[in-house]
């Protein structure tokens, strides 16, 4: 058998370039899955440890004016008895310019079971407590510092503002967060009595104490949920990739075995069994599957390393999660990565098993009777696209009567369906196409050669047009979704950023500012806003009535002339501008459209919301579009907020008159009120920061779609490669026959770019329904919101210019080499 296995193996010593296709193959198939799993894992990594920091497990109290608390608040608390345990946040720059969140905590009243208050023994938690006290870090916050793992503990490194206490390594903690007794972080902050909230074990406050706002740790979503569709997007990209990427390995191995059929008679001759061969190709495929999925792995941590900048940067900006931007990979991460990419390859090999295992020792011998099989394999793959379409079709009506957020998974099954489904019809449509086509030119002697030529290529090439077919549609497709919400997003900024500055100004001075603002003459209107948490108990249609216990954010904003034309509405109950007057006159509520999708909420419902500061029953005017927002919001009047609600003030837009002097205005706020920069922010700055935000949300989907159709075209060029030599066999009787050699050029590349522009034309309708999928099914059930469907002529020109491109690229190499073979060896390759 040792013996036998060798033979087998001597077939890529004599053909390197079916070893290479094999490997290359495995390896990117393995490294982009592996890379995006790396990212995934690390990402949940620093959620779970960002969990495990008591901040969503735990009620918090803050201040109802909005207004720091301070010592007092905690110390009269405790006094009347109240479980409350205080915190003090703050952030300060590292050397570096990383920004690190410094969290103070007081131990013994910290509820809960964490790190701190449960320390091992009594001398670390005095070290905790006492001067010089302690710094708690993660290892991998130790580079912002400039500290090295091996002098890291009880070093005291230098910031801009102070000296750190000594620290200590606590790998619990999320990254850039530094954990130290609260008078520690007090004096780090210089924040004097100031403290920033109050926090206490889940439900041992009934009520909150006056003054104070109470908010329950089952409202604090955990960043882990919030990003889940966002790192279940790449996963559907990775395994996109995977399967494209064993596409050349099917290919590979089935030319590699069709190539092996003497080889393979002969070692059945000489007494190997048939349950032996297969055995020893399994053998070799597992052996090539390791060296393939170590080296995809190795490749997918540093793919990983180079995008995870990004991929932190997209998760802060939009979900407020902290993950770290080095790479923190469990020890499943790798036998994962290799089990996945074994199990793919054993999936790829499996046919060609089969079919090597039900041949006869006869057949084996003949390549005929290899290829004999491709006509009722069509017919097979026929019958199994119309399978998985009616699979697809039962998931589309099972949609149809499911609340459309509880549809992620099935969203993405109907996706999966669709492509697959179109992938296995693809070959028996070219086909018959080359069937009719070969009919209709009849009277052309050399397009009915290329012709027939094309239909014995189908078998090889078979997969790799299917590979194709799958990567330029979902390209087509994210592409499609992506540049739709770059104009909505950009648009919806435009709408709802009319005012020329936002300020922020702190709470005891925003009556005053605002006094002050509207008597200036720079000012032409202003647009006060304000912002409570709430909850939604009830929702009425008609007689019926649905309770509920929903939190929502409450959000107050000022009807004004600038703000009316321009902030979009989706629905309204009787037009847009009765849905105004009634918003205006405080009798009437808009939600957005993450609370309408969620819940069913329609213009014309009444819903009964609580918040801090009263209950109220309003009705619904009107559906307004909240992109970005990741959960269901009630907007009223700023005026009715306050009246109803008592809402604490927030920001203020400020409209400038025409030629209003802005410079003048901020100018102004400083003298007066010592308003900083940060306070006062330009529109345009905000629009530039929110669209910055969006285009690094989105590189990780266009990297991973510029790869998986990278792995299309190796596919076909694995395909073109591993039939070189066959081919030029075939066209050397043209040749003698006085067919001049560059004419034969000329109809191998014509051949391969037809096929790749039929693939294209195909791929533009499926790439649309691609898209619709994308905006209309998973895009709600994942965000809670819609996207409209927008159609870029432009980019279904490139995705048909594109299939051709990769075409003719992967021929390129192939029709060199027929313009470079001399005559002489065509006659010497078509004597042997």
């Amino acid at each position: 058998m040792l013996t036998a296995f060798a033979t087998l193996l001597s077939h890529y010593k004599r053909h390197p370039g079916q070893l290479a296709m094999l490997l290359l193959g495995l390896w990117v198939a393995s490294a982009l899955w592996s890379g995006v799993q790396a990212i995934n894992a690390s990402a949940r990594d620093s959620y779970a440890r960002a969990e495990a920091l008591f901040t969503t497990g735990l009620d918090r109290l803050e201040r109802r004016d909005g207004e720091p608390l301070t010592r007092d608040d905690y110390l009269r608390l405790r006094r009347a008895g109240l479980p409350v345990s205080p915190l003090l946040e703050g952030s300060i720059e590292a050397p570096d310019g990383t920004q690190l969140t410094v969290i103070g905590i007081e131990p013994f009243t910290l509820p809960g079971d964490n790190a701190f208050a449960a320390a091992s023994s009594q001398g670390e938690l005095t070290d905790f407590l006492t001067p010089p006290w302690q710094t708690r870090v993660a290892p991998d916050t130790l580079p912002a510092l400039g500290v090295s793992h091996r002098e890291a503990p009880g070093a005291a490194p230098r910031l801009a503002e102070a000296r750190l206490p000594p620290l200590i390594l606590a790998p619990r903690l999320p990254p850039d967060t530094l954990v130290m007794d609260i008078a520690a972080a007090a004096t780090l902050l210089d924040s004097g009595e100031r403290i920033t909230r109050l926090v206490t074990a889940p439900d041992a406050l009934e009520q909150a104490p006056a003054g104070l706002v109470l908010t329950r740790a089952a409202t604090l979503v955990s960043p882990g949920q919030l990003t889940e569709s966002f790192h279940l997007n790449l996963t559907a990209m990775a395994l996109l990739a995977l399967v494209v990427g064993l596409f050349i390995v099917q290919a590979a191995l089935g030319l590699a075995l069709e190539q092996r059929l003497g080889l393979l008679r002969t070692l059945r001759a000489l007494g190997v069994s048939g349950r032996g061969l297969v055995g020893l190709l399994a053998l070799e495929l597992l052996l090539l599957g390791v060296v393939g999925a170590l080296a995809g792995i190795v490749s997918g941590v540093w793919l990983a390393r180079a995008l995870q900048p990004d991929v932190a940067a997209t998760l802060g900006s939009l979900y407020g999660a902290d993950v770290a931007v080095t790479l923190n990979l469990p020890w499943h991460y790798w036998f994962g990565g290799l089990a996945v990419t074994l199990g793919g390859l054993l999936l790829a090999g499996s046919g060609v098993l089969w079919r090597a295992a039900r041949l006869s020792v006869l057949g084996l011998g003949q390549a005929q009777a290899w290829r004999s099989g491709f006509q009722r394999q069509l017919k097979l793959m026929s019958a199994a696209g119309g399978a998985v379409a009616l699979g697809g079709l039962a998931l589309w009506l099972w949609l149809a009567w499911q609340p459309p957020s509880e549809g992620l998974l099935a969203g993405f099954g109907l996706v999966a369906a669709l492509l697959l489904a179109s992938a296995l019809w693809l070959p028996p449509l070219i086909a018959l196409l080359l069937a009719g086509l070969g009919r209709l030119l009849r009277r052309r002697p050399l397009a009915q050669w290329a012709l027939a030529d094309l239909q014995l290529q189908l078998p090889r090439l078979a997969l790799a047009m299917m590979a194709l077919l799958i990567a330029l549609s979902a390209n087509l497709g994210v592409s499609s979704m992506v540049g739709g919400f770059r104009l909505t997003f950009l648009d919806w900024l435009d709408q709802r950023l009319v005012a020329d500055f936002y300020l922020r100004p702190p709470v005891e001075q925003h009556d005053d500012i605002h006094a002050w603002l509207a008597k200036h003459s720079e000012v032409e209107e202003l647009l006060p806003t304000r912002r409570s948490e709430g909850t939604l108990i009830a929702v009425e249609r008609d007689a019926d009535t649905r309770e509920l216990a929903l939190p929502v954010g409450v959000y107050g904003i000022t009807p004004g002339a600038a703000l009316l034309p321009s902030w979009p509405l989706l629905a309204t109950r009787a037009g847009r501008d009765e849905a105004w007057q009634a918003f205006a006159a405080g009798e009437a509520a808009f939600v957005n459209e993450q609370l309408a999708i969620a819940e069913g909420v329609a213009p014309g419902d009444r819903i009964g919301l609580t918040a801090p500061g009263g209950e109220a029953v309003l009705p619904v005017a009107a559906v307004y579009p909240d992109y970005g927002n990741t959960r269901g919001e009630v907007l009223l009047a700023t005026p009715e907020l306050a009246r109803r609600f008592a809402a604490p003030p927030g920001s203020i837009g400020i409209v400038l008159a025409p030629g209003g002097d802005g410079a003048a205005l901020r100018t102004g706020l400083r003298q007066h009120f010592a308003i900083g920069g940060d306070e006062l922010v330009d529109q345009r700055e905000v629009k530039r920061i929110a669209t910055g935000i969006f285009e690094r949300t989105f590189t990780i989907t266009r990297a991973l779609s510029a790869l998986t159709l990278g792995v299309a075209a190796l596919a076909l060029l694995a395909s073109l490669l591993a039939q070189a030599r066959e081919r030029r066999l075939q066209l050397a009787p043209l040749w003698a026959l006085g067919v001049p050699r560059q004419r034969l050029v000329t109809v191998q590349l014509a051949q391969l770019g037809g096929a790749s522009f039929v693939v294209g034309a195909l791929a533009l309708p499926l790439g649309m329904l691609l898209a619709l999928g994308l905006v209309a099914v998973i895009n709600v059930a994942a965000f809670g919101w819609r996207l409209p469907l927008y159609v870029f002529p432009g980019e279904m020109a490139l995705t048909l210019a594109t299939a051709v491109g990769v075409a003719l690229a992967a021929a390129a190499l192939p029709a060199t080499k027929l313009w470079r073979t001399p005559p002489r060896a065509l006659l010497a390759e078509e004597a042997t």
